[in-house]
């Protein structure tokens, strides 16, 4: 692992780490409170998005690097950059983090499975990875340095040392979101040369992709006739995938291939442009849902 990757992995690792500092059993209880709302976010981000992008590859005639950063962005679960959004944007901020923490859970195995079949299952991708010799059940390792490891930590400090990870959670969450948007952008700046007019067609993959994972959230929420507020957190848990994750497995199992890279980076500068245009928007005009919890950020 090179220094870039290892730093990459460490930031990701205290980002994970700062959000399960907030997290409490009672966030995985309102599961059973609030069960319909809670499928509504989990159906865009692990069947709809991922099945979506794996259709679209089967269909667009792209490079295949390109086509296996989608469907990794599209298999792994929503970040917790969508809990603020949500927050800000008035809707169910309760809902948004009962959705992240299970969404976390499920990726553990439902990310690595996503991606394995549907790269498998695309002549391209699966050729592509052939020759690279990367064997995609990789990715399990990835998902427990990178996730699994640092949430259980997490919770574990917050259930032995409350005060203690009160202190520390804002700080370090502040600093790992900072370092990871410092990190992409020093990556596109070291590739200075790639940004030319050639990366349009790249940045239009990445906004369609994205205003399909909104799209499917708010599909999903009208199907499911769930509230305003719930609506707004299950549009954004769908179109906010973990991009910074994509970022640390795309370093540690595919050498940081570019193409991956860009797709990722780009992904994750223009998923906060979308939630944030989201969440301004629905502020001029709030609806509030008398029966949300508090906020929990």
């Amino acid at each position: 692992m090179t220094t870039q990757q290892l730093v990459l992995s460490l930031v990701l690792a205290t980002m994970v780490f700062s959000v399960a500092l907030e997290l409490r059993l009672q966030d995985f209880r309102r599961v059973a409170t609030m069960p319909r709302a809670v499928v509504a976010g989990l159906i865009p981000q692990f069947i709809l998005l991922p099945v979506g992008t794996w259709l679209a590859t089967l269909v667009l005639d792209l490079p295949p690097n390109v086509e296996a950063a989608m469907i990794l962005v599209a298999a792994c679960p929503g970040g917790s950059l969508s809990n603020y959004l949500t927050h800000f944007g008035r809707g169910n901020t309760a809902l948004s983090v009962t959705v992240s923490c299970v969404a976390a859970l499920m990726a553990l195995v439902l990310t690595p499975f996503n991606f394995s079949w549907m790269v498998a299952s695309n002549p391209a991708t699966a050729g592509w990875l052939r020759e690279l010799d990367i064997d995609p059940s990789g990715i399990w390792f990835s998902l427990l340095v990178l996730l699994a490891l640092p949430m259980v930590a997490g919770m574990a400090v917050s259930q032995q040392w409350p005060k203690l990870s009160e202190r520390w959670r804002k700080p370090l969450g502040n600093f790992s979101l900072v370092a990871l948007i410092a990190f992409i952008v020093a990556g596109l700046i070291s590739q200075r040369q790639l940004l030319t007019m050639g990366l349009l067609p790249m940045l239009l993959i990445v906004i369609v992709h994205n205003a399909s994972g909104l799209t499917f959230g708010y599909l999903t929420s009208q199907a499911m006739r769930i509230s305003v507020g719930d609506r707004r957190a299950v549009m954004l848990e769908g179109g906010m995938q973990n991009s910074g994750l994509a970022l640390g497995i795309i370093a540690v199992q595919f050498n940081s291939d570019l193409g991956m890279v860009i797709i990722a980076s780009l992904w994750g500068i223009w998923h906060i442009v979308s939630g944030l245009a989201c969440a301004l928007w629905w502020r001029r005009s709030p609806v509030l849902n008398p029966e949300m919890e508090p906020p929990h950020v």
